[in-house]
């Protein structure tokens, strides 16, 4: 379908997803929000995608925020609404089952930064920066950011971040884990793509397997978690992916052995 606030490209098995706003530095916008939540949702649907990158056109925002101009006026009620959406497209970037990367190009602030730690995988380039300024403007994350902040970073950073509204630079953001790897601006196209290949080249069941086991099962006690695990590592054993996996890394073995 045509979309009028994203792009979508397919290279082999990977997906890239961009919001296309420049003129607004991609800022989500509710029909933006949908837009994106029935990407992600045929992007899950489609056999043929095993890997995803989410993007922000331009250089200057992968998203820079919410859209304050339409939020403006909001009632609670509204407010209440726009929000539920948001978490809800969150939720499903992060349930989707698939390994989703973002790249982080330039400002994600706001809703951009929540968007951002709903992926699985951070790639940020050294100009990025990230942020929650809400307390600037009276209000607090609405998109998942004080959740998923506490959960990257810990208390201590959550709390700084959301209640200075301070912007970070990708290093510091590296440094307190919200990003994966910071990278040189003319190195972030080459290093997305080739993580998103590997990804893609991955048994996609044991992906699927590694995703839930980590976001699923990291949310509950240590024991419910390695039960959790336990089940996942079981299920594996009746896949194909796992057959021809483990017969590949036989004869691999086998050959290295021999070379020695």
């Amino acid at each position: 379908m045509a979309y009028r606030n994203l792009e979508i490209g397919n290279r082999d098995a990977v997906r890239t997803i961009t919001v296309n706003r420049p003129d607004k530095l991609n800022a989500l916008n509710r029909d933006t929000l949908n837009e994106l939540t029935l990407a992600f949702a045929q992007a899950a649907q489609d056999d043929a995608v095993r890997a995803v990158v989410l993007a922000g056109s331009g250089e200057k925002a992968f998203v820079a925020g919410a859209d304050i101009s339409e939020m403006h006026g909001y009632t609670p009620m509204q407010a209440q609404s726009f929000s539920r959406t948001g978490q809800r497209l969150m939720s499903s970037i992060e349930r989707l089952g698939k390994p989703v990367i973002a790249r982080i190009q330039g400002f994600a602030l706001g809703g951009g930064m929540e968007l951002a730690m709903a992926c699985h995988l951070r790639i940020a380039s050294e100009k990025a920066r990230f942020g929650q300024p809400e307390i600037n403007l009276g209000l607090i994350p609405g998109f998942g950011g004080t959740q998923r902040l506490l959960r990257l970073a810990g208390r201590s950073a959550a709390l700084e971040l959301c209640l200075t509204g301070a912007t970070i630079t990708a290093q510091r953001a590296y440094e307190l884990g919200v990003v994966n790897r910071v990278v040189a601006p003319e190195a972030l196209d080459e290093t997305v793509n080739a993580l998103a290949d590997q990804l893609a080249a991955a048994a996609p069941l044991a992906a699927a397997g590694i995703l839930d086991a980590v976001l699923q099962g990291g949310e509950t006690s240590i024991d419910q978690g390695l039960e959790f695990e336990t089940q996942g590592f079981a299920l594996a054993f009746s896949t194909e992916d796992m057959r021809e996996g483990t017969s590949a890394f036989l004869e691999k073995r086998k050959a290295m052995f021999k070379g020695k």
